[in-house]
């Protein structure tokens, strides 16, 4: 009976330098790629994709009530976009500065509400056992497939009735939560958050409340970042429930936007020249807050 014996220690020493070498080759290959010629055509030609809508309305909108129609239209931008500009701000009709203002304050307060309870549900949901919690995920979940249209007009009684119609609360109110966004913070949490952790802190005597501000708060701020800045750019471009429930003296601005063409002859001049002011706030955002995007998109995209 032969008993085998452990490998020389020269043996095991030697073969480690070798794996550790194969591994820096492997990270070498793949820190040292760089795309080829079509990578960046590629990238180039989305990138053109973007930007050319916001260069055509700034073409128009640097013009004149002529521009859209003229055949020769140059693609250099003139020079009435600050003209036409004033003349959205200026337009009593539109109440520019308080829709901007209705916009601002309804897209924040929404996204801030839709970042709590979803976080909140979507912990409940990953880190909690209760019963019916699959099925009621679920639930949430198939609630997406029905189109808000259906639920327009019980909603505007319901508003009716209780005397919200043209104020901006009608707007927030129905808006608070988000399926989608109980559903990402929901599988979102169970990716980041281990079981053991939560176990482990329990151990030390923190109550479950605590665990979630300290441990669940603390994981989900990337995905949060990313649920904020999503429902806020929703929040904000929402035109079919404020045209309804809303008025003239108390619109949001893609609202007030719209009364620019309700005149017989419309100047597309003037027209996206207020498009393009609407749009600079969402650019500013995105601006200040690009970084946390694109981590919560990368935090969502890769588990463990």
């Amino acid at each position: 009976m032969s008993i085998s014996t452990p490998p020389p220690l020269a043996i095991i020493e030697e073969g480690i330098p070798q794996e550790s070498a194969r591994r820096r080759n492997r990270t070498t290959k793949i820190r040292g790629y760089r795309p080829g010629f079509w990578v960046y055509a590629g990238l180039g030609i989305v990138l053109l994709s973007a930007v050319f809508p916001y260069y055509w309305s700034f073409l128009i909108g640097s013009g004149d009530s002529s521009t859209i129609n003229d055949p020769n239209m140059s693609w250099i931008p003139g020079g009435n976009f600050i003209d036409n500009a004033l003349a959205v701000v200026n337009n009593p009709a539109v109440n520019f500065w308080p829709a901007l203002w209705n916009s601002i304050y309804s897209s924040t307060l929404i996204a801030a509400a839709v970042v709590i309870t979803s976080t909140l549900a979507g912990w409940a949901f990953a880190k909690l056992r209760f019963p019916g919690s699959k099925a009621l995920l679920v639930f949430v979940v198939a609630t997406m497939a029905v189109p808000m249209q259906l639920g327009v007009v019980p909603l505007y009684i319901l508003f009716a009735d209780l005397g919200w119609t043209g104020q901006i609360g009608a707007i927030i109110i129905p808006a608070l939560t988000s399926a989608f966004g109980v559903f990402w913070m929901t599988q979102y949490l169970q990716q980041s958050v281990p079981d053991e952790l939560i176990e482990a802190a329990r151990v030390d005597g923190a109550s479950m409340i605590r665990t979630f501000w300290v441990i669940g708060v603390t994981a989900a701020r990337p995905a949060a970042a990313m649920l904020f800045l999503f429902t806020f750019v929703g929040a904000w471009n929402n035109f079919f429930w404020p045209f309804i429930v809303l008025d003239r003296q108390n619109p949001t601005l893609p609202v007030a936007l719209s009364l620019l063409q309700s005149n017989y002859f419309v100047d597309y001049s003037i027209v996206l020249a207020g498009v393009l002011l609407a749009t600079i706030p969402l650019l500013i955002l995105f601006a200040f807050a690009g970084k946390q995007l694109v981590s919560g998109i990368m935090a969502g995209a890769v588990k463990g």
